[in-house]
């Protein structure tokens, strides 16, 4: 197969957004009149998470009778997936605003699949979208993107606010993971989940400067704001340890589909 370019470029009206199909799919940059909105670097941007979102309790999850281990990369947790760490394919000619790659699902994951990452930018929005497809047996999946949104847009304004409204937050163990209790959201600094059973809905507001809304039809977003760089908002199909507290079988005629939509405001 011939190697992917390592980077691919889209453009609509003064929003620029880059992808990195060798690097997980990641998107490296996305630039409104000019000022990057994500942090920078190899491990930042916004990356994608699957087959799982967050950490998987022990490297360890079942499928029915079978157990399965992961690799342990958040001792002593498997954390955010496989795909982050895989080169990614063009899966459809693009155009200046839209691309879309894909990867197959393989060791260390034991099911084999396919996952498809599509990005389709406007002037004042993207959207993007994940679907996990099975080629075999069934297996639990999740998916969901981890942005890391800039605390400050270094341009002398103020750091960014955020606001959602959530029914509930997941308490936190321990061991870093959910424990089963839902308790009424608490104040930051935050790395928690938190349900929205009307679908996610948050905004950041960087004051007198830009203002940056992140929407899913999925009902959980992780919070995470415990840097002072920036700030994560992520959107993703379950909560954390969902391969085994919250499963959502994927079958070859039932395959995930997760979406959200980023749209954006400039002030003045």
């Amino acid at each position: 197969m011939e190697t992917e370019k390592t980077e691919k470029k889209l453009t609509a009206g003064d929003a620029e957004l880059t992808l990195r199909p060798d690097q997980g799919c990641r998107i490296a940059s996305l630039k409104i009149g000019g000022t990057e909105l994500l942090r920078q670097g190899d491990h930042f941007g916004a990356f994608v998470m699957v087959p799982w979102c967050g950490r998987t309790e022990n490297a360890t999850f079942r499928n029915g009778p079978v157990t399965h281990h992961l690799p342990v990369d958040d001792p002593p947790h498997a954390i955010h997936g496989t795909g982050r760490h895989t080169a990614w394919h063009e899966a459809a000619p693009g155009t200046d605003t839209t691309a879309a790659y894909y990867f197959d699902l393989a060791d260390p994951w034991p099911y084999p699949g396919r996952v498809t990452h599509t990005v389709e930018l406007s002037p004042h929005s993207v959207k993007l979208t994940l679907s996990v497809e099975a080629a075999g047996d069934s297996f639990p999946a999740q998916a969901g993107w981890h942005p890391w949104w800039l605390r400050n847009l270094g341009q002398g304004g103020q750091d960014v606010e955020l606001a959602f409204t959530a029914a509930w937050q997941e308490e936190r163990g321990d061991n870093h993971l959910p424990n089963g209790n839902r308790i009424d959201p608490k104040p930051g600094p935050w790395d928690d989940c938190f349900g929205m059973p009307d679908g996610v809905d948050v905004s950041l507001t960087w004051p007198t400067e830009l203002r940056v809304r992140v929407e899913s039809p999925e009902q959980w977003a992780v919070i995470y704001d415990e840097q002072p760089e920036a700030v994560c908002v992520e959107p993703q199909s379950g909560p954390p340890n969902g391969l085994n507290t919250l499963p959502r079988l994927v079958t070859m005629i039932d395959p995930l589909e997760v979406s959200t939509t980023w749209s954006w405001h400039r002030f003045g």
